[in-house]
């Protein structure tokens, strides 16, 4: 059952808090929107690949493919509908009520968050870190790696300006220091 409040959610796990301080970054959201769209990016998968280079992970292909096969039945059957809902009420069919679309809306705008941390609670339970890929020497280089290994598994090119963002703000947590 999807808790309907923060009091009733069970405490967050280490990566849902990484990946809240780290999206909330200036530029982070347009740079994960471009990977998303242009690359297929799974934006929670991206965030974990970051998330296991915290610990100093280098991840394999295997690893990643095990990743993003674990959670696309999630991802496909409710997350993108769900996104794909949300974007759709901006602008409704003529034939709805703009308040009642509005209002739905917003419930969707709650409800795909809740989605996401789901399927992030997910990933964080069924890939301990320190049973995935190598150890790296240093957080900053293993989060290059891991985005490196992401674009390799999903077969893409991802855009530069996108990936330098996300690697900027990653090195501006200050992981490494």
């Amino acid at each position: 059952m999807i808790a309907t409040s923060p009091a009733e959610r069970p405490p967050a796990s280490p990566f849902w808090n990484f990946s809240l301080r780290f999206y909330s970054q200036p530029g982070m959201p347009p740079a994960c929107i471009a990977l998303q769209e242009k690359s297929g990016v799974d934006v929670n998968v991206l965030l974990f690949c970051l998330f296991a280079a915290t610990s100093h992970r280098e991840l394999i292909d295997e690893d990643v493919a095990r990743i993003i096969a674990s959670i696309d039945d999630w991802k496909t059957n409710v997350v993108v509908p769900l996104r794909k809902a949300r974007v759709y009420l901006r602008a409704p069919a003529e034939a709805l009520n703009t308040d009642a679309a509005a209002t739905l809306r917003q419930r969707l705008k709650a409800l795909e968050p809740e989605a996401e941390r789901l399927q992030q609670e997910a990933l964080f339970e069924t890939f301990p870190l320190a049973h995935l890929g190598r150890p790296g020497a240093a957080a900053s280089a293993a989060a290059g790696y891991n985005i490196e290994t992401l674009e390799r598994v999903l077969r893409a090119t991802f855009d530069r300006q996108a990936v330098a963002v996300v690697l900027s703000a990653f090195d501006k947590l200050g992981i490494d220091s």
